[in-house]
Protein backbone atom coordinates (compact mmCIF):
# COMPACT_ATOMS: atom_id res chain seq x y z
CA UNK A 1 0.00 0.00 0.00
CA UNK A 2 2.63 2.64 0.50
CA UNK A 3 3.67 2.70 -3.00
CA UNK A 4 -0.02 4.04 -4.17
CA UNK A 5 0.80 6.80 -1.57
CA UNK A 6 2.69 8.94 -3.68
CA UNK A 7 -0.07 8.63 -6.53
CA UNK A 8 -2.86 9.73 -4.03
CA UNK A 9 -0.93 12.76 -3.31
CA UNK A 10 -0.56 13.37 -6.66
CA UNK A 11 -4.36 13.52 -7.82
CA UNK A 12 -4.66 15.58 -4.60
CA UNK A 13 -2.44 18.10 -5.42
CA UNK A 14 -4.27 18.37 -8.65
CA UNK A 15 -7.57 18.15 -7.36
CA UNK A 16 -6.47 21.41 -5.54
CA UNK A 17 -5.18 23.20 -8.72
CA UNK A 18 -8.65 22.29 -10.66
CA UNK A 19 -10.08 23.93 -7.63
CA UNK A 20 -8.19 27.07 -7.27
CA UNK A 21 -7.86 27.52 -11.17
CA UNK A 22 -12.32 27.33 -10.96
CA UNK A 23 -12.04 29.83 -8.20
CA UNK A 24 -9.35 32.45 -10.52
CA UNK A 25 -12.05 32.25 -13.34
CA UNK A 26 -14.82 32.35 -11.27
CA UNK A 27 -13.62 35.97 -10.13
CA UNK A 28 -13.30 37.12 -13.86
CA UNK A 29 -16.12 38.53 -15.88
CA UNK A 30 -18.08 36.00 -18.23
CA UNK A 31 -16.95 36.02 -21.77
CA UNK A 32 -19.52 36.61 -24.67
CA UNK A 33 -19.59 33.86 -27.14
CA UNK A 34 -22.09 34.75 -30.34
CA UNK A 35 -18.62 35.15 -32.56
CA UNK A 36 -17.22 32.47 -31.05
CA UNK A 37 -20.91 30.16 -31.68
CA UNK A 38 -21.29 31.31 -35.53
CA UNK A 39 -17.13 30.47 -36.05
CA UNK A 40 -18.29 26.84 -34.68
CA UNK A 41 -21.10 26.98 -37.22
CA UNK A 42 -18.71 27.15 -40.05
CA UNK A 43 -16.08 24.90 -39.02
CA UNK A 44 -15.86 22.20 -42.67
CA UNK A 45 -15.91 18.95 -39.44
CA UNK A 46 -19.34 20.65 -38.64
CA UNK A 47 -20.61 20.51 -42.34
CA UNK A 48 -19.78 17.44 -42.77
CA UNK A 49 -20.85 15.64 -39.53
CA UNK A 50 -24.03 13.68 -39.19
CA UNK A 51 -24.72 13.69 -36.21
CA UNK A 52 -23.16 16.13 -33.08
CA UNK A 53 -23.63 15.56 -29.39
CA UNK A 54 -24.10 19.29 -28.09
CA UNK A 55 -24.61 20.61 -24.84
CA UNK A 56 -27.16 23.43 -23.01
CA UNK A 57 -24.98 25.75 -21.56
CA UNK A 58 -24.96 27.25 -17.74
CA UNK A 59 -23.89 29.99 -15.94
CA UNK A 60 -20.52 30.72 -17.82
CA UNK A 61 -20.80 28.26 -20.46
CA UNK A 62 -21.78 28.88 -24.08
CA UNK A 63 -25.39 29.59 -24.40
CA UNK A 64 -25.64 27.39 -27.50
CA UNK A 65 -28.98 27.44 -27.81
CA UNK A 66 -29.36 28.75 -31.14
CA UNK A 67 -26.62 26.54 -32.09
CA UNK A 68 -28.99 23.21 -31.80
CA UNK A 69 -31.67 25.27 -33.29
CA UNK A 70 -29.36 25.76 -36.37
CA UNK A 71 -28.14 22.54 -36.74
CA UNK A 72 -31.26 20.90 -36.49
CA UNK A 73 -32.64 23.56 -39.04
CA UNK A 74 -29.47 21.88 -41.56
CA UNK A 75 -30.91 18.61 -41.10
CA UNK A 76 -28.46 16.99 -38.70
CA UNK A 77 -29.02 14.61 -36.20
CA UNK A 78 -28.57 16.88 -32.77
CA UNK A 79 -28.27 14.84 -29.56
CA UNK A 80 -27.42 16.38 -25.70
CA UNK A 81 -26.77 14.51 -22.49
CA UNK A 82 -28.32 13.15 -20.06
CA UNK A 83 -26.90 11.99 -16.97
CA UNK A 84 -27.11 8.77 -15.85
CA UNK A 85 -25.86 7.44 -11.95
CA UNK A 86 -22.70 6.74 -11.14
CA UNK A 87 -21.02 10.21 -12.59
CA UNK A 88 -22.33 8.52 -16.10
CA UNK A 89 -24.15 9.68 -18.92
CA UNK A 90 -25.39 9.22 -22.87
CA UNK A 91 -26.83 11.13 -26.04
CA UNK A 92 -30.49 10.90 -26.40
CA UNK A 93 -31.42 12.65 -30.06
CA UNK A 94 -33.95 15.35 -29.85
CA UNK A 95 -35.62 17.01 -32.08
CA UNK A 96 -36.19 20.58 -30.40
CA UNK A 97 -35.53 22.83 -27.43
CA UNK A 98 -38.89 21.60 -26.52
CA UNK A 99 -37.90 18.32 -25.46
CA UNK A 100 -35.32 19.25 -22.53
CA UNK A 101 -36.53 19.19 -19.31
CA UNK A 102 -34.44 20.15 -15.88
CA UNK A 103 -31.77 17.31 -15.01
CA UNK A 104 -29.46 16.86 -12.71
CA UNK A 105 -28.06 19.72 -11.34
CA UNK A 106 -30.80 21.71 -12.89
CA UNK A 107 -29.31 21.46 -16.00
CA UNK A 108 -31.78 20.79 -18.96
CA UNK A 109 -31.39 17.23 -20.77
CA UNK A 110 -33.24 15.46 -22.96
CA UNK A 111 -36.75 13.59 -21.15
CA UNK A 112 -36.58 10.00 -21.71
CA UNK A 113 -38.74 9.44 -24.81
CA UNK A 114 -35.92 11.04 -26.75
CA UNK A 115 -33.80 7.91 -27.95
CA UNK A 116 -30.98 7.05 -27.17
CA UNK A 117 -27.58 7.50 -30.31
CA UNK A 118 -24.67 5.01 -29.31
CA UNK A 119 -21.57 6.65 -28.69
CA UNK A 120 -20.39 5.37 -32.08
CA UNK A 121 -22.75 6.65 -33.99
CA UNK A 122 -21.90 10.82 -32.91
CA UNK A 123 -19.24 12.51 -35.33
CA UNK A 124 -18.42 15.26 -33.50
CA UNK A 125 -18.91 16.45 -29.59
CA UNK A 126 -19.14 20.08 -28.59
CA UNK A 127 -17.84 19.62 -24.94
CA UNK A 128 -18.48 21.76 -22.20
CA UNK A 129 -15.92 23.54 -19.96
CA UNK A 130 -14.58 26.58 -18.36
CA UNK A 131 -10.57 27.01 -19.69
CA UNK A 132 -8.51 25.01 -21.61
CA UNK A 133 -4.97 25.04 -22.63
CA UNK A 134 -2.80 24.72 -26.13
CA UNK A 135 -2.62 20.98 -25.39
CA UNK A 136 -6.40 20.17 -25.52
CA UNK A 137 -7.06 19.50 -21.70
CA UNK A 138 -10.01 21.55 -19.88
CA UNK A 139 -11.10 22.26 -17.00
CA UNK A 140 -14.83 21.40 -16.57
CA UNK A 141 -16.71 21.50 -13.41
CA UNK A 142 -15.54 18.47 -11.67
CA UNK A 143 -17.92 15.95 -11.92
CA UNK A 144 -16.00 13.30 -14.76
CA UNK A 145 -19.10 12.89 -16.86
CA UNK A 146 -17.53 14.10 -20.25
CA UNK A 147 -13.96 12.37 -19.47
CA UNK A 148 -15.47 8.77 -18.56
CA UNK A 149 -18.04 9.31 -21.66
CA UNK A 150 -15.14 10.25 -23.89
CA UNK A 151 -13.13 7.37 -23.30
CA UNK A 152 -12.61 5.11 -26.36
CA UNK A 153 -14.17 8.03 -28.64
CA UNK A 154 -13.15 7.30 -32.01
CA UNK A 155 -14.69 11.03 -33.49
CA UNK A 156 -13.94 14.98 -33.27
CA UNK A 157 -14.06 16.65 -30.14
CA UNK A 158 -14.65 20.64 -29.58
CA UNK A 159 -13.84 23.17 -27.51
CA UNK A 160 -14.54 26.78 -27.57
CA UNK A 161 -11.87 28.94 -26.17
CA UNK A 162 -11.65 32.80 -26.47
CA UNK A 163 -8.53 33.69 -26.32
CA UNK A 164 -8.82 35.04 -22.40
CA UNK A 165 -9.10 31.79 -21.45
CA UNK A 166 -6.67 29.91 -23.01
CA UNK A 167 -4.55 28.98 -20.22
CA UNK A 168 -0.53 27.85 -20.76
CA UNK A 169 -1.54 24.83 -18.48
CA UNK A 170 -4.60 23.02 -17.20
CA UNK A 171 -3.86 20.72 -14.32
CA UNK A 172 -4.79 17.21 -15.59
CA UNK A 173 -4.13 13.68 -15.09
CA UNK A 174 -4.56 10.21 -16.61
CA UNK A 175 -8.43 9.98 -16.71
CA UNK A 176 -8.74 14.00 -18.42
CA UNK A 177 -9.33 13.35 -21.98
CA UNK A 178 -7.62 16.11 -24.06
CA UNK A 179 -9.33 17.96 -26.87
CA UNK A 180 -8.31 17.63 -30.50
CA UNK A 181 -10.11 21.20 -32.04
CA UNK A 182 -9.90 24.38 -29.87
CA UNK A 183 -11.64 27.12 -31.25
CA UNK A 184 -10.03 30.65 -30.54
CA UNK A 185 -11.85 32.72 -32.91
CA UNK A 186 -13.06 33.16 -36.46
CA UNK A 187 -10.27 31.18 -38.17
CA UNK A 188 -8.40 30.84 -35.49
CA UNK A 189 -8.06 27.24 -34.52
CA UNK A 190 -5.32 24.94 -32.08
CA UNK A 191 -5.19 21.73 -33.22
CA UNK A 192 -2.59 19.64 -30.64
CA UNK A 193 -2.37 16.31 -32.31
CA UNK A 194 -2.56 17.93 -36.07
CA UNK A 195 -5.09 18.74 -38.54
CA UNK A 196 -5.17 15.56 -40.90
CA UNK A 197 -8.92 15.06 -40.88
CA UNK A 198 -10.48 13.38 -44.02
CA UNK A 199 -14.15 14.21 -45.83
CA UNK A 200 -15.78 11.74 -43.82
CA UNK A 201 -18.38 12.85 -41.50
CA UNK A 202 -16.32 11.46 -38.60
CA UNK A 203 -12.98 12.58 -39.99
CA UNK A 204 -11.81 8.93 -40.52
CA UNK A 205 -11.61 7.60 -37.15
CA UNK A 206 -14.31 5.70 -36.75
CA UNK A 207 -13.25 2.03 -37.38
CA UNK A 208 -16.30 1.37 -39.80
CA UNK A 209 -15.43 4.79 -41.59
CA UNK A 210 -16.12 4.11 -45.35
CA UNK A 211 -13.40 6.29 -45.95
CA UNK A 212 -10.48 4.13 -44.79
Amino acid sequence: MPKLQPAFEKMSTITAEKSALRSHLAARPPYHYGELLWAFLSLPEVGRAETLLLFFGVKREPDTRFVISALLARGKRVALPRCLPGRQMEARRISGLSQLKPGTYGIPEPDTVCPIIPRDEIDLILVPGLCCDRAGYRLGHGGGYYDRYLAGFRGLTAFLCPPPLLQEHVPHDVRDVPMELILTGPGREIRPRGGAYCSAPCGGRKSSCSAK
